[in-house]
């Protein structure tokens, strides 16, 4: 077992289990439509998580993270890989034993406008799951409907109403009402509140706060919004490029990011300070994110990484447990002290001057010249 996954199932036990997870997406051309390359969208992840805990998922756009959601509820077919859900792997599982266990994992979707059905009423969209799993009477789906509609902060006037007719919170409220008619335990919220005004988020996320705690929810929540996800999550883990590069609590990764990306990432994060924001030292990543189609060597983020050496362009790090459950993927990680270093087996981070001399002579060993002293000041 990985550290992640030891790291990952301390405590209670995990809900959810994922384990080495691949998706891949073929490009076929020609007339005989041969695969001649493929999307590595998921590339190795592992993560799990405990019942009733929320994580964060963030990472830039085309990062594969919404692709990671629907694959862990199989919306789409993993490539290779375990999917655990209650100590069950259902990665390989036929629609007919997978079927009962779709009732204990649910998803809400990005788009409040695109998810929901305009040709079907309210009533008829949130009671639908319980009439695919045959679950009570019709009166009884009514009652239910009504119950739920109050739940989530609509009226149960709207049972006969079209989606059209909401606004977009309230469209999204409509969405999550649908994912609770089951009542399930794992909840895979995909950026929910990311096509939201900013005086609606606030509601959406005490929302989904309390209906955590009135049902004892587990969710997985995807955004790109790092402030957002601060403020929901228990962990958070860093996506880039198809892979995790870092894991950790989340108030322990907004004070000592390991990972340059995650640095990179909370230096853009709005500040209500201006005196503080104007002191904070912006990080601007330079190039394009490479093709998925075909990753870079090594480190995935080295051809952007402002400290990168000969080692990250030839050797891909592993994540590493750097204590309290904080794990990272980093050759020259930030904010780690020598003691710490030492026992993980990494070195220490080189400045951005520093990574200029990567062109120097290499060692047997691949690492940069020796002769370069790391620079070990704080930031």
């Amino acid at each position: 077992m990985t550290v992640l996954e030891q790291a990952s199932e301390s405590g209670s036990a995990a809900l959810l289990e994922v384990r080495h997870v691949k998706k891949y997406f073929p490009i076929r051309k020609g007339l005989l439509q041969r695969e001649v390359a493929r999307v590595h969208a998921v590339d190795d992840v592992s993560f799990a998580v405990r019942e009733g805990e929320t994580l964060g998922l963030v990472g830039e756009s085309g990062c594969g993270k919404s692709t990671l959601g629907r694959t862990v509820v199989r919306l789409l077919e993993p490539t290779a890989g375990e999917i655990i859900f209650q100590g069950t792997p259902i990665q390989s599982l036929g629609t007919r034993r997978l079927r009962p266990l779709r009732r204990e994992m649910q998803m809400v979707f990005q788009d409040p406008y695109a998810s929901l059905n305009p040709r079907k009423r309210v009533g008829t969209i949130v009671s639908d799951p319980m009439r695919i799993h045959d679950l009570g009477s019709r009166a009884e789906q009514k009652r239910r409907v009504a119950e739920i509609l109050e739940t989530v902060g609509l009226s149960p006037e709207h049972y006969n109403r079209f989606p059209h007719e909401f606004s977009g919170g309230q469209r999204q409220r409509i969405g999550i009402a649908r994912a609770l008619a089951l009542r399930p335990k794992l909840i895979i919220a995909d950026e929910p509140v990311s096509a939201l005004d900013v005086s609606i988020q606030s509601q959406m996320l005490n929302l989904l706060d309390e209906l955590q705690k009135e049902f004892q929810l587990t969710f997985v929540f995807i955004a790109h919004d790092l402030g957002v996800v601060r403020h929901v999550s228990d962990r958070i883990a860093v996506m880039y490029l198809g892979k995790i590069v870092e894991l950790s609590p989340a108030e322990e990764l907004y004070t000592r990011p390991i990972m340059p990306y995650t640095e990179a990432l909370l230096s853009a994060v709005p500040i209500p300070d201006p005196d503080l924001a104007e002191k904070r030292e912006r990080i601007v990543l330079e190039g394009d994110v490479p093709s998925p189609i075909n990753p870079p060597s090594g480190c995935r983020f080295h051809p952007r990484c402002r400290y990168a050496t000969d080692v990250c362009r030839q050797i891909e790090p592993p994540l590493a447990d750097y204590g309290n459950g904080h794990l990272a993927a980093c050759h020259h990680p930030l904010n780690v002290d020598k003691a710490t270093l030492e026992q993980v087996g990494v070195s220490e981070r080189h400045s951005p001057a520093e990574a200029d001399q990567s062109a120097l002579p290499q060692d047997t060993s691949g690492r940069s010249n020796p002769a370069v002293a790391p620079d070990t000041r704080s930031r």
